[in-house]
């Protein structure tokens, strides 16, 4: 018996609505795919700045203890192959160039696969060093791989020309997997967040921000104004809380969610040393924004690249071959399985990552791990939550050397526990303040031996004076919005240097 007509039409009304907000337009993948590409570049730059001390047998965690803490992630890594420094150059100028061609959407498919694996190469072989930024890179890349990112603004497109019709949007799967994926982050932090109590109590952001290992540039500055962070504290829980109407709700509402999304992040960027998640977090907002906003964008990128001498990429793309595409001849009863098993595969893993995240949550049990790599509450989106920190950290190593001196192994000075007058010193980057973080956080000796011999083998090859012995001690200074912050140390791991008699 048919349905009646009023019925039919409002299932194919509620129909349509789901699919439109599960729709990117695909000028916004073509803004993803550059913007993720310029952050593969901008993340190996930075992190080759420390490459030697993250990633080779010589630095903090040598490939033995890298299988020692985590067996399973340490078969994942290509990193992991060599201890030497030639292979991470090598791997890391690869990364490189096949970030570049994610950028310029030269064979975007396949440069999309191998930045991911190469990426989650990269992060098995020092897990340590990671954070909520890089764990959303790999999880955006994977989505993007089956999302036609190559589709518009790009080299691909100019060589497959003008007569092919090009896709105006895309609502799939894969594009409900990429779109909850970013939603998922803010729910389950705001969930986090309403566990505690300083965010609700407004105090939160003044204890972020009095915290020096972690503000930079205007954060100083900002850390003053109390009442300014109090009210950034409510509105950021009321943004994060809001973020569900990002897929909820369509046009122009969605947009400007997104948009005070996105200038909050630019705002932590210019404040807080929290590594590349503002960048990240602020490119995976740009695939919310509505095809009007990015009809304003092209017609201004069309005028500039106008008034800059003509069109660049297609004079790019003419210079770059067209490589053969690999075109197995499968029968159709292969074929057509396989087209249907993607979307099932793809809906398999969205629920596994929404169940990952309710297992972090607490909200499921499925029991024990051995292993932190792979453990949901050691890697969650619980970025500050459900408190932020209230002391400030830092590291200090008392070392005896051959000439019988004892000296901080740290700074080269005489040992004491004061606050350094420079945390940038203390942690020059955001990865060594999250490696640090977790070798105090997991006290386990094997991560503080391994420091300790870095410790030794880089005083060794700097001074005249071997050093004899070291300790690794982490200091901590309560931090209060009001009184006397007091100053407590405690030593992690006290031992002989192994190139010393």
């Amino acid at each position: 018996m048919a349905l009646p007509t009023s019925i039919r039409t409002a299932f194919a009304s509620l129909r349509d609505g789901f699919i439109d907000r599960l729709r990117i337009d695909t000028r916004a993948l073509a803004a993803l795919r550059v913007a993720l590409g310029l952050l593969l570049l901008v993340d190996l730059a930075l992190r080759t700045r420390h490459l030697r001390a993250f990633y080779t047998d010589a630095g903090v965690l040598p490939r033995a203890v890298l299988a020692d803490l985590y067996p399973t992630l340490s078969q994942l890594s290509l990193h992991a192959l060599s201890g030497d420094a030639w292979l991470q150059l090598a791997l890391f100028a690869l990364a490189g160039a096949f970030a570049l061609m994610l950028c310029l959407g030269y064979h975007t498919r396949v440069a999309t696969l191998a930045s991911l694996l190469l990426l989650v190469s990269l992060h098995a072989r020092n897990p340590l060093v990671l954070n909520a930024g890089d764990s959303l890179l790999r999880r955006l890349l994977f989505w993007g791989l089956f999302l036609p990112l190559g589709t518009r603004w790009s080299v691909d497109a100019v060589h497959r020309g003008s007569a092919r019709q090009r896709l105006a949007s895309v609502a799939s799967v894969a594009s409900a997997g990429l779109l909850i994926q970013v939603v998922v982050v803010y729910v389950v932090n705001a969930l986090f967040k309403h566990r505690g109590e300083l965010w609700l109590r407004g105090d939160a952001v003044r204890y972020v921000f009095s915290l020096r290992e972690f503000t930079v540039l205007l954060g100083p500055a900002l850390a003053e104004h109390a009442l300014l962070l109090t009210v950034a504290d409510w509105l950021w829980l009321a943004l994060i809380a809001a973020s569900p109407l990002l897929v909820l709700a369509t046009g122009r509402v969605r947009t400007a969610l997104a948009a005070c999304l996105l200038g909050a992040h630019l705002a932590m960027l210019l404040t807080l040393r929290v590594g590349v998640f503002p960048l990240v977090s602020a490119a995976a907002l740009l695939v919310f924004l509505h095809g009007g906003v990015w009809a304003r964008v092209e017609r201004r990128v069309a005028r500039v690249a106008a008034r800059a001498g003509g069109r660049r990429l297609t004079a790019l793309a003419s210079r770059l071959p067209r490589l053969p595409r690999p075109s197995p001849r499968l029968p159709d009863g292969v074929v057509r399985p396989l087209r249907h098993a993607v979307p099932v595969v793809l809906c398999v893993l969205l629920v596994a990552a929404l169940a990952w995240n309710a297992v972090a949550l607490g909200a499921l049990d499925v029991g024990g791990s051995d292993e932190a790599s792979v453990a949901p509450s050691e890697y969650s989106w619980n970025m500050f939550a459900p408190d932020p920190p209230r002391s400030d950290r830092w590291f200090v190593a008392p070392a005896r050397t051959t000439n019988g001196s004892t000296v901080n192994a740290l700074t080269g000075r005489a040992v004491t526990w004061t606050p350094p007058d420079d945390f940038a010193a203390q942690y020059p980057s955001a990865r060594w303040r999250k490696y640090l973080s977790n070798v105090w956080k997991r006290d386990d000796p094997r991560l503080t031996a391994a420091y300790a011999g870095s410790l030794c083998e880089r005083w060794n090859a700097t001074y005249d004076a071997d050093l004899v012995a070291v300790d690794v001690a982490v200091a901590r200074q309560a931090t209060r919005l009001s009184g006397p912050e007091p100053i407590a140390h405690r030593t992690l791991w006290s031992g002989r240097c192994a190139a010393t008699p």
